[in-house]
């Protein structure tokens, strides 16, 4: 099986616009890194294939067996076409509402306004877009978001590696991404690993997802708490396998060395009719060291547990699930040195995204729950989330540093917003 990282090295800047591998963004001879050579300079952009018009930028099939590994490139043509200026560009990446969070002033954009544009052509041919004819919602997308995030991420990764000396074993920075289902974590952990890929280091994508219980353990769960239907499926505190998380974060961040390898696990949620199951070891993707980077997601990473009155004000049937949490710290937050948390408005937004995924998915003939179905589906996430996104958003989680917890507040189109 081919390893997870599997892109190919980043394109060079000097590469020939004909060529498949050359940047779609290329910058003129004339333009250098300083504020006043921005204003003056053009961007000149390679003409590319047909672009997707969602505007959410759509995620890659994860389903088992399959790589991380880049799509299919995008054959530009010969010919390249004026689409704006770079003064344009770097005016419209200032005005995000990312770039104070990340910590960089406008001085700083301008001086790595090249960075910009590279990654901003690998975002494009990741998701197929052509940069020629991106919406003012893909172009947010990958200029007030993605990037913004990554550039975020990879300081936090030359901080962690600077702390140890020339020739130390280097265990990967662990990065945590805690955001409700619905709200984009997967596209954008997906985007973070392949920049990290083509800038060349090596890098893996775990979910909680990935530890849930067997089909077989998941059913003597319920049974042990007959009536609790937070517990009768898959999802909340008490229905992951702990040792079996722990057990695989600390082989990875062992992943130090050339040649040393190992299968990262994953679940299918299709099998069982959609109660779900772990996914045969066969089908698991193969990581090779030495690793860099873990990004490990999950709806409720960071969640703490509270005082029983206050949970079982929310819902009685959370005092179970309140006690399971104690344990998960140990399993999986000691594991994370840095945090993004995706800060949403109204828990209630996670019904309508989705409803709006099983919408897409019967129109492209693929079956999906109806209405209702995703309701009680829905249902049995809503109590963690009103009981434990207040604390996560006031204290962030349980042993992060401010200087290594990045907030992104998002609206109900998943877009980032100026928060509080």
């Amino acid at each position: 099986m081919a390893p997870l990282h599997a892109a190919p090295p980043p394109p060079s800047a000097a590469a020939s616009s004909s060529s498949p591998a050359a940047p779609l963004f290329v910058a003129r001879p004339h333009h250098h890194r300083r504020p006043a050579a921005a204003a003056s300079c053009s961007l000149a952009v390679t003409a590319a294939a047909a672009p997707s018009r969602k505007a959410f930028l759509p995620c890659p099939d994860h389903s088992p067996g399959r790589s991380l590994a880049a799509p299919p490139r995008i054959t530009p043509s010969s010919s390249p076409a004026l689409v704006t200026s770079v003064q344009d560009l770097y005016d419209f990446i200032c005005s995000g509402p990312l770039v104070d969070r990340i910590g960089y002033t406008k001085e700083k954009i301008a001086e790595s306004i090249d960075r910009w544009l590279r990654c901003g052509g690998q975002v494009a041919r990741l998701f197929r877009l052509n940069e020629l004819q991106l919406s003012e919602a893909e172009k947010a997308r990958i200029y007030h978001f993605y990037i913004p995030v990554f550039l975020w991420c990879e300081d936090q990764v030359i901080e962690h590696r600077a702390k140890y000396n020339e020739g130390d074993e280097i265990p990967p920075l662990v990065i945590g991404v805690s955001a409700p289902q619905g709200s984009g974590k997967t596209t954008l952990v997906f985007a973070l690993n392949y920049l990290f890929q083509v800038a060349g280091r090596k890098s893996t994508v775990l979910s909680i997802d990935d530890f849930y219980l067997t089909a077989k353990e998941q059913n003597e769960l319920r049974d042990r708490n007959p009536g609790n239907a937070l517990l009768e499926l898959r999802g909340n505190a008490g229905s992951h396998d702990l040792q079996f998380s722990v057990e695989t974060l600390e082989s990875l961040t062992k992943l130090t060395k050339e040649g040393m390898k190992m299968k990262v696990p994953r679940y299918n949620k299709s099998a069982f009719g959609g109660r779900g199951d772990r996914a045969d070891p066969s089908v698991w993707p193969e990581v090779e060291g030495p690793l860099e980077v873990i990004l490990f997601e999950g709806w409720m990473l960071g969640f703490k547990p509270l005082p029983n009155e206050v949970v079982k004000a929310v819902d009685p049937q959370l005092e179970v699930v309140n006690k399971n949490l104690e344990a998960y710290y140990d399993a999986w937050d000691r594991f994370i040195q840095s945090w993004i948390v995706i800060k949403i408005r109204e828990p209630n937004s996670v019904f309508q995204w989705r409803l709006q995924a099983e919408v897409a998915m019967r129109a492209d003939g693929k079956p999906g729950m109806s209405d209702e179905e995703v309701m009680d589906f829905v249902s049995r996430y809503l109590p963690a989330y009103h009981a434990y996104l207040p604390t996560l958003y006031k204290e962030g989680p349980n042993g992060s540093k401010p200087e290594h917890l990045l907030v992104i507040d998002i609206d109900e189109a998943r877009n980032p917003i100026w928060g509080n």
